[in-house]
């Protein structure tokens, strides 16, 4: 329903003022329908390193797009590095700076998290997320992904014109790291052909690794192969996918 709306705020802007509830962006790759390709994403929002899933999409040779925040990037160093030294698998995009959700307002919160107080604070928080990827990189990057995913109409504007494309997704595998093993695949079983998958490299104690290497090498032995998001276009899609 959320992307239903988000639709038809781009086609009468007029009503954006109406609907400032934050809403998630859900995104496909703009392929043909025949071809078994889908592109996996992982936040990186702060604490540790997931360095079980990493060794595995490397041993399957499976690229990603990995989303970190400044403060992850400063609290794993030697996991960026073993992230750069695989530029053909990985490639690091922008989660901002401190992990805040891009919803504008005194008060406002997406799942208990405040947003930001005001546009500048926004702005902040992306443009500090930039520099941090550039730094640890070496690449300015293109992409941006808000805490928690959920935006409102300024913000999806702001980010626009800061010259950022937002990431959005089709399947939501490990809901924040909070899922079984056996939920994870039970998720990643009804991935189809152009879907974005996002799931999280940083809790490194919960089910996540163990539920992606079942689900991604079932994928890969129906045919599927991954991508990272600078290698298609995306196009919206409604509605999510969640079994």
């Amino acid at each position: 329903m959320r992307a239903f709306l988000f639709l038809l705020l781009l086609a009468c802007p007029g009503l954006a003022l109406a609907e400032s509830r934050p809403m998630e962006l859900h995104h496909v790759l703009d392929i043909a329908d025949q071809e078994k390709i889908a592109a996996l994403t992982l936040d990186a929002c702060g604490g540790g390193f997931d360095a079980d899933l990493v060794a595995f999409l490397i041993e399957r040779r499976i690229p990603a797009t990995i989303f970190a925040t400044r403060r992850w990037l400063n609290r794993n160093p030697d996991a960026v590095v073993q992230l750069l030294v695989h530029p053909d698998l990985f490639d690091l995009e922008n989660h901002g700076a401190n992990h805040v959700p891009a919803v504008i307002g005194k008060d406002r919160m997406v799942y208990g998290i405040p947003g930001e107080l005001d546009v500048a604070h926004l702005k902040r928080e992306v443009s500090q997320g930039a520099s941090a990827v550039k730094k640890a990189s070496g690449t300015m990057p293109r992409w941006y992904r808000g805490a928690t995913a959920e935006y409102d109409q300024e913000s999806l504007k702001v980010i626009a014109d800061m010259g950022y494309k937002v990431a959005g997704f089709s399947v939501n595998a490990d809901s924040g790291a909070r899922l079984s093993q056996a939920r994870i695949v039970a998720r990643l079983k009804k991935v189809r052909s152009g879907d974005i998958i996002i799931a999280h490299v940083n809790r490194p104690e919960s089910d996540t690794a163990e539920g992606l290497a079942i689900g991604l090498k079932d994928l890969q032995d129906r045919g599927f192969r991954f991508v990272k998001l600078n290698d298609f276009k995306v196009r919206p899609l409604r509605p999510l996918l969640t079994p």
